[in-house]
């Protein structure tokens, strides 16, 4: 499900405010933001390490959500929506001391995926890469071994 242009801008606006504070001269010691969404209302929450509410929204697509795939929709819809922010340099102002993660939680805030690692020096390995890689690891142990 992808968001129209309005929920998705609403989201990213709601997003900014909520990481406003971290871009006052002083640096953050915060190791992951929290994001939390309800399939019920269509509440999408950010929460700090403390679990203090830093800001919410309601994303109109994911009120009332009929599916099993709930969480897999919003981890897709949040991903990619946070990589374009990153991308346009939304996080580049922030004074939080790297590496710290935008992270999707359900209500018992338990992690059920990683949306975004900030850290220049570390690289997520991600399905797309890891794709194929079985078939080519068990071709170079048959090759290794026949010699």
């Amino acid at each position: 499900m992808k968001l129209n242009d309005s929920s998705s801008a609403q989201l990213k606006a709601t997003i900014r405010k909520a990481i406003g504070k971290y871009t006052v001269e002083n640096e953050s010691f915060v190791t992951d933001l929290h994001i939390q969404a309800n399939p019920q209302t269509g509440t999408c929450s950010l929460i700090d390490d403390d679990d203090m509410e830093l800001g919410h929204t309601t994303v109109k697509e994911w009120v009332a959500f009929e599916g099993d795939d709930f969480d897999e929709v919003v981890t897709d819809t949040l991903s990619t929506l946070l990589q374009e922010m990153k991308d346009a340099g939304d996080f580049a102002k922030l004074q939080i001391i790297q590496p710290y993660s935008f992270v999707y939680v359900d209500e018992d805030k338990e992690t059920i995926a990683e949306l975004l690692l900030m850290d220049d020096d570390t690289l997520i390995v991600t399905d797309g890469l890891l794709q194929g890689l079985d078939e080519e690891l068990n071709e170079f142990l048959k090759d290794l071994l026949a010699n």
